[in-house]
């Protein structure tokens, strides 16, 4: 939310607001993110979108998929085609946020629009500007719910349930526990660096991780030393891995190959939704 303030002996204040989605999400799902719905509602497909917004496709990649991972059901569907040349289309779930948030805006616009007719001085919006927005560097987020808690004598182990078909295992001490107020059915968010990934192909792997997720590797992004690779998961879930370029050609990993993420329950960092 944003406040003008004129010049003088007397404050005169405009409201400007910005909506924020959490029910669906549990974190911030901002204008730019809606706007890139419509886009893809709009044009089918992610490069054309990403032009329509103003922003990379590398960007536009990256905010789908943390839209993806923060709701609770996908809310795009993408093709085959390539990395830039498939489809891309929103699934009902998305068509129906689409439409609810679009309903929500003229409600909120009305909101302020009367809220700025009876506001008289600074203070009286002093309430509003005191949020503030978590921001973290961890590539993965995932919403999820804990779907079960063993307990040690100094850690826990959390298992957290992102979709119907995946499962992340958390390691936290108890007093984290506790503080937290961990319990079955509670609704956090898995966060995991990309760094802390390893990749690796083949069946029958023998490791001692206690995070193994599987899926499809739909795009290899290579700079000069490390490549940023994401998997598809099952339930419409991505997983970004950051590994060196001599790694990714010793994996001969291709866009479309099958390949397993692999990460430490004490990698994961849990935050409440």
């Amino acid at each position: 939310m944003g406040l003008k303030i004129d010049r003088g002996d007397y404050f005169l204040a405009n409201l400007e607001g910005q909506i924020w989605l959490t029910e669906a999400t549990s974190k911030p799902l901002m204008l730019d993110q809606i706007d890139l719905l419509q886009a893809i509602a709009d044009t089918g497909s992610i490069t054309a979108a990403a032009k329509i917004a103003g922003v990379s496709y590398k960007t536009a990649w990256d905010r789908l998929e943390r839209i993806n991972n923060l709701s609770e059901q996908p809310l795009i569907k993408r093709s085959a085609g390539g990395s830039k040349g498939g489809g891309s289309i929103l699934t009902d779930y998305g068509e129906e946020m689409l439409n609810g948030f679009k309903q929500l805006q003229e409600q909120h616009n009305q909101f302020l629009e009367n809220l700025n007719q009876q506001l008289s001085s600074l203070d009286d919006v002093s309430k509003f500007m005191k949020s503030a927005l978590l921001q973290t560097s961890a590539r993965n987020q995932f919403l999820g719910s804990i779907a079960q808690i063993e307990t040690g004598a100094v850690n826990s182990e959390i298992q957290v349930q992102i979709s119907d078909q995946q499962r992340i295992v958390a390691m936290v001490t108890q007093q984290s526990r506790r503080e937290m107020k961990l319990a079955q059915g509670l609704s956090v968010i898995a966060m995991i660096k990309a760094s802390s990934v390893t990749l690796a192909v083949g069946d029958d792997l023998k490791v001692s991780a206690r995070n193994v997720l599987t899926g499809v590797l739909v795009n290899l992004d290579r700079g000069a030393v490390n490549a940023d690779v994401t998997i598809e998961l099952a339930g419409g879930k991505t997983l970004s891995a950051m590994i060196t370029n001599k790694s990714a050609d010793q994996l001969a990993l291709t866009q479309g190959a099958v390949i397993s993420a692999l990460f430490k329950a004490s990698s994961v960092i849990l935050m409440l939704a």
